[in-house]
């Protein structure tokens, strides 16, 4: 089930490399960025194109690797968690949020609850595993 839930969460993370690599302008509009030619979007292709592909990647490993499970879903919960935290944030300084938004808030949490719950499972099937 953590592999599964793992390779979902990287199917969306690859997705989104994708669309932010290839779509960029509309990407960037559907969360409030306007994109500065040259600088701004180099800086959206890098960090929203390449870290989105590295998480995919870095989900997906389970896949192939049964032993580094525990880890992933740990640092999915890392992840998650601190993308909760910084938007949870942002709705109280901010207004005037697109849909976009509160979907993206949606799926961070569901991710983050799902994570830190399959994190917390795993982390007692292997220790009585190894005992």
């Amino acid at each position: 089930m953590a592999r599964t839930f793992l390779a979902l969460v990287s199917f969306i993370y690859i997705l989104l490399a994708v669309w932010c690599a290839f779509a960029p302008d509309t990407t960037s509009q559907s969360v409030g960025f306007i994109l500065k030619p040259g600088s701004g979007q180099s800086e959206f292709l890098t960090v929203y194109g390449g870290l989105e592909l590295a998480l995919g990647i870095v989900f997906l490993w389970p896949l192939f690797q049964k032993e580094v499970t525990h880890f992933s879903l740990c640092l999915c919960a890392i992840v998650h968690g601190c993308l909760v935290l910084f938007r949870t944030l942002g709705f109280f300084v901010f207004t005037g949020f697109e849909s976009t938004t509160y979907a993206l808030a949606g799926g961070e949490w569901l991710i983050f609850l799902i994570s830190l719950t399959l994190c917390t499972i795993t982390k007692r099937s292997t220790k009585s595993s190894l005992e």
